[in-house]
Formats: structure tokens, C-alpha cells, sequence
């Protein structure tokens, strides 16, 4: 079995959340994807959000922050909601009636449950299959991609291991899937 991985090359990576936007239209499916490619949570705690958590109903507003109670470790996340998640939350908010309790992903006969694991899984899986062809690519590759692509635009890594919660780099480093082809061109690419 391999190892969940990032998806590294950019072109791979707007193909893949086209895919539920473009190629197959499915707003909450192309939510799902965008949310977790930038807020870098686990699908765990994805899956759990209800619209009143990231939707004000009274001001008729999405929210700037998503405030979290991380259900793997236990520790409260705030997370900036960018322009790029509130686009495909409002895509995916006009076409359901939703109330503040519903969750936000969940099967389209029964907004009172979320999405099970295993069919985000699916969701990810097929998107990934259509797009990217790499057999490695699961739910968790979006937490992982966040955090590769963070850190190619230089974003220092104590800051990673901040919103990760690791104890140390060593673990951020194997997480993200920064392999030897990283470190080869960084020493290719010297020129004093």
C-alpha cells in the first residue's frame, strides 16, 4: 500500500479541483475539495462543520474565521476562511436550503448527517483518478498539499508544524513529502 502524498505540480493540482466545478459539476463536491485544500483540517473535522459555523444567518454573512475544536487533538484552530473557500461555499450555499444546525457536506436526501469517510473518500478518489491519474491521492492529500504548497511559497516551517501540531520538523518534512528531487534542485539552483 503507498503513502498518501501531496499533489506537488500545480497544473495537476487546478485540474483536480476543477473537476467537481468543471468537468463533472457538483458544488458540494467541489466544496469539499476546495474547503479542505485550504484550510489544511483533517476530513474528520471536516466532515463535522455545520453551516452556522462558518455562515452568520442573522447578518446573512460568511464568517472570516472558522473557529474549531479539533477532534484528533483536542486543541481549539482558527482558521482564516479565504475568498477562494467562501466562493465554493456560497456556490454550493444558493443551490441548498440550509439550516444553521445542518452540516454543511452531506448526502443530498439527509442534511441532518454528514458525509461518511468513506464516501468523501470516494468523492477525492474520483476526482483524483480523473485528474491527476496517481494512485496515492486520498482524503488526507489535501491537509498534505496545503502544507507542501505552504511551504514551497516559503512559509517558515515552525509555522507548519504550528498548524499541524507536530512535535518536531523531522515530521513535517516526511509529512509534506519533501523528498530528495526537493533537495536536488534547491542545490541546482545556487548561484552566488
Amino acid at each position: 500500500m503507498s503513502t498518501t502524498q501531496p499533489i506537488k505540480d500545480k497544473q495537476d493540482l487546478k485540474k483536480f479541483m476543477e473537476y467537481y466545478q468543471k468537468v463533472r459539476p457538483h458544488p458540494r463536491n467541489h466544496a469539499m475539495i476546495v474547503f479542505g485544500l485550504h484550510t489544511a483540517l483533517r476530513i474528520s473535522d471536516i466532515l463535522k462543520l455545520k453551516w452556522k459555523m462558518v455562515y452568520d444567518f442573522n447578518e446573512k454573512s460568511f464568517r472570516n474565521h472558522l473557529y474549531l475544536l479539533e477532534q484528533k487533538t483536542g486543541k481549539e484552530s482558527i482558521i482564516a476562511l479565504n475568498p477562494h473557500v467562501i466562493q465554493s461555499l456560497e456556490c454550493y450555499f444558493q443551490q441548498r436550503n440550509a439550516d444553521s444546525d445542518d452540516y454543511i457536506f452531506t448526502k443530498t436526501t439527509n442534511f441532518q448527517s454528514p458525509l461518511s469517510r468513506s464516501q468523501a473518500f470516494r468523492i477525492i478518489k474520483r476526482a483524483a483518478d480523473a485528474s491527476v491519474h496517481a494512485s496515492n491521492i486520498s482524503c488526507h492529500s489535501l491537509r498534505k498539499t496545503f502544507g507542501y504548497h505552504a511551504w514551497k511559497q516559503g512559509t517558515p516551517p515552525a509555522l507548519l508544524m504550528d498548524i499541524y501540531n507536530h512535535s518536531s520538523y523531522a515530521i513535517t518534512k516526511k509529512y509534506l513529502g519533501i523528498s530528495q528531487d526537493e533537495r536536488d534542485s534547491i542545490f541546482m539552483g545556487m548561484d552566488f
